[in-house]
């Protein structure tokens, strides 16, 4: 069906034809790839990845692929089994490892897995290694250790508790607030890893706790990516149970969405929004999310004296432009919370924690929060192209066309208006123009995306 090659991983289907899909002698290239990078970057005899899985049904077949290809470099594995990708992160800084592997395709349906892959302080490869790891398997040129030089396999099991305890350490994790409030929370962690990490973080807080599609059996109930239409069950059951709020994972606990206690939607985008407010009134700083995310966080950033930066789309980006700018909280906003006191990935773990302490802190319901704050409307669309069409020159006729506006093109075009942007990107893998916009109410940012789909048709 697909398979899918960036600077992040490897991401594909599982089964079918090799070099199309995510088959077994896809996965051994890549994970070579990816270890003798390593090798060639730490010049060190012997090196250590954290390999860790969400619950997909594929996901212990990968690991074990990945792992006796890493022994076979010569590289000792950590397999920490079931786990979350932002519990990997913190594992590899943990345990002094060089590098790790994450098996999940985040969001993406059962069919598909992937390798995200790791540097030594946990975080993702910048665009320059990525590049190394690809064309390493391109020259497809590899040298295994001998049978006196294989890597040692060892298992470790305690990592989601060593994460939630590094998480419940944080200064602005407000514990007794957290207790004495004595919240009653719905969990939907569509049947991943979710359903061990979360509710163990919330009972550990003295938060009621009712989960729905908690088994990490790797069924997926619904689509798993944590969008309004797919959470509509957790929606009902909010107000059935009469329970404070609700939470929603992906399958490998990177993006966090809100449930207000009416089943409304608290917003993917706000989430971040929430948990940069309640940083920003303790931690004076500034922020960072990417292009594609709502002006919310801007405003609240003001707000509180700090400033605002905007980066390329994609989770590296967004770090490289929080550590250049000291950001204090950042990330992006499919719900995705970065925040540099825990580490540098999208982690729910803490955006959970940062979120009820700000709740706590408040107390005031989760609905009331969520109107407190700007109300944005965002519109996400897409135009298909035909292969022959220079998407470039395209977009370079749109910038032309808005040029006496404020128009950032480091990442497609994003034109800035004074209460609304446009941004435009093109895909990597196909020939199509997103269209992203954002106005102050939903018939406004449809319309700003109409517009603009008529410029592009325009312009081709």
């Amino acid at each position: 069906m697909s398979l899918i090659k960036s600077i992040s991983g490897i991401r594909g289907t599982i089964g079918g034809k090799v070099a199309i899909n995510l088959t077994p002698i896809d996965t051994v290239k890549f994970s070579a790839a990816y270890g003798i990078w390593l090798k060639n970057q730490t010049k060190k005899e012997t090196l250590t990845v954290i390999i860790g899985r969400d619950a997909r049904i594929s996901g212990k077949m990968v690991s074990n692929l990945v792992s006796n290809t890493l022994i076979g470099l010569g590289i000792n594995v950590t397999d920490i089994g079931l786990s979350t990708t932002p519990t990997v992160e913190v594992a590899v800084t943990l345990s002094n490892a060089d590098g790790g592997i994450i098996i999940t395709a985040s969001h993406n349906p059962k069919q598909w897995n992937a390798l995200k892959l790791l540097n030594g302080k946990g975080e993702f490869l910048n665009a320059e290694d990525g590049e190394s790891v690809l064309k390493i398997a391109e020259e497809d040129s590899y040298v295994f250790a001998e049978v006196d030089n294989l890597g040692i396999y060892k298992k470790e099991k305690e990592y989601i508790n060593k994460h939630i305890l590094e998480v419940l350490a944080l200064d602005l994790v407000d514990i007794e607030a957290i207790k004495n409030a004595k919240f009653k929370v719905v969990v939907d962690a569509v049947n991943s890893t979710g359903g061990i990490a979360i509710p163990a973080l919330l009972k550990k807080l003295n938060v009621q706790c009712v989960e729905l599609y908690c088994e990490p059996n790797g069924h997926f109930p619904h689509n798993p990516e944590p969008l309004k239409e797919h959470l509509t069950v957790i929606s009902e059951l909010v107000v059935k149970e009469k329970a404070d709020f609700g939470i929603a994972v992906d399958p490998d606990v990177d993006r966090l969405a809100i449930i207000c206690g009416d089943g409304s939607m608290f917003g993917e985008e706000y989430t971040l929004v929430a948990c940069a407010d309640y940083v920003l009134g303790k931690t004076k700083g500034n922020t960072v999310s990417n292009l594609s995310s709502s002006r919310a966080l801007k405003d609240i950033t003001e707000k509180h004296g700090g400033s605002y930066q905007a980066s390329a789309v994609g989770e590296v980006n967004v770090v490289t432009l929080m550590k250049e700018t000291n950001a204090v909280i950042g990330g992006e906003g499919n719900g995705g919370i970065i925040y540099p006191e825990s580490h540098y990935g999208r982690d729910s773990l803490v955006g959970t924690a940062l979120f009820l302490s700000h709740l706590a802190n408040l107390k005031i319901s989760c609905k009331q929060l969520r109107d407190s704050y700007p109300n944005y409307f965002m519109s996400k669309n897409k135009i298909e192209l035909t292969p022959e069409i220079d998407v470039d020159a395209v977009l370079a006729k749109i910038t032309s066309k808005y040029k006496d506006e404020d128009v950032i093109s480091i990442d497609g075009v994003k034109i800035n208006f004074e209460t609304e942007w446009v941004h435009l990107r093109k895909s990597n893998t196909e020939p199509i123009i997103r269209i992203y916009t954002e106005s102050t109410s939903q018939e406004k940012a449809d319309n700003l995306a109409n517009k603009l789909i008529e410029d592009i048709k325009n312009s081709i």
